[in-house]
């Protein structure tokens, strides 16, 4: 998704991203040739614009979903300011264990230990590899490691899928609002953003908030273009240093995201990190410009390695397509 879309083209494509929820895709869709909404929500902010955010407010008010879009046009329009507040004072940090199915491989191709630093880290649900099994189905058949339960994930092509979990020496991420694993409302609100008929998602969301209560990383608050830097050298004492990202740096300016990419490959270029980037075609065109050209109308994130393209990958880890 590109947050910074006009509105009508945002709403078409994510009803096309959502395929796998019906709700949200009907929802976009309609959203789409609204005028009415249409108008309501270009008086927020470009960057709160955005259908997750918009629904996910709307469903923290007690919008139904699944249910039908009558019901959410009606909760915007009629609204008298408390939804618009949420979605003002909340962002879409949705922290879904699940890509750590697609990530791994690009974890695995570093030595260990690994100092992971996410940048984005919301509440740090995604710095525990370690912590999760994996079921790969590949073409040759399923590939499990770990213990139950499992995360799933398609594999097509030769990826390096590890025959063991990784070691993590340390974990720290970086965040505007890095969100609480303790904190009730935090929580509450990291399912809320769950998207509506995937309960398989949102099981997992309780299960990664339990582990990271036992060992809760080490969240920076600010801003992680200027706190990378800083961060990279706190984690350089414990180990191989990984900075890692998925769907984070598309919430960044245009400007700010190619600032961002020239910091992190000016780390690298130096040896002070490596880099996985997980993150839509279109956000760090970088990485993307790299590997096999992608068809303008087949969304998908690309995963990258210090900065090369390795593979295709679906945004909330079912399917991982490997190129590199």
């Amino acid at each position: 998704m590109e947050p910074y879309a006009e509105v009508v083209e945002s709403y078409r494509r994510f009803a096309a991203e959502a395929a796998d929820s019906p709700t949200f895709a009907t929802w976009a869709a309609a959203v789409a040739v609204d005028p009415e909404v249409l108008a309501w929500i270009r008086t927020l902010p470009d960057l709160k614009q955005q259908p997750n955010l918009v629904f996910a407010a709307a469903r923290h008010h007690g919008v139904p979903a699944p249910g039908p879009y009558d019901a959410l046009r009606a909760a915007l329009l009629g609204d008298t300011g408390p939804l618009r507040a949420t979605i003002l004072a909340r962002a879409t940090q949705t922290n879904e264990v699940g890509r750590l199915a697609t990530l791994l491989p690009a974890f695995a191709s570093f030595s260990g230990p690994l100092a992971l630093l996410e940048v984005g880290a919301s509440a740090g649900l995604c710095l525990y590899p370690d912590r999760w099994g994996y079921a790969w189905s590949t073409d040759d058949g399923p590939v499990l490691l770990g213990d139950e339960p499992r995360l799933p994930c398609r594999v097509r092509g030769p990826a390096p899928l590890p025959d063991r979990l990784p070691e993590i020496s340390w974990r720290g991420g970086i965040d505007l609002h890095p969100l609480d694993v303790t904190d009730p409302d935090d929580t509450d609100w990291l399912q809320t953003l769950v998207w509506p008929e995937q309960n398989d998602r949102r099981d997992r969301l309780v299960r990664a908030i339990e582990v990271a209560r036992q060992d809760p990383p080490t969240l920076a608050r600010g801003d992680l273009v200027a706190e990378l830097p800083g961060m990279v050298e706190r984690a350089a004492s414990y180990g191989t240093v990984v900075v890692f990202h998925s769907a984070v740096i598309a919430y960044l300016p245009p400007p700010r995201r190619a600032e961002f990419d020239a910091l992190v490959r000016d780390l690298v270029g130096r040896g002070r990190c490596h880099w996985v980037s997980n993150e839509g075609k279109r956000v760090l065109p970088s990485v993307t410009a790299t590997g096999p050209p992608i068809p303008e109308e087949h969304p998908t994130f690309v995963l990258g390695i210090d900065g090369r393209m390795v593979a295709q990958t679906h945004g909330h880890g079912r399917a991982l397509r490997w190129t590199g």
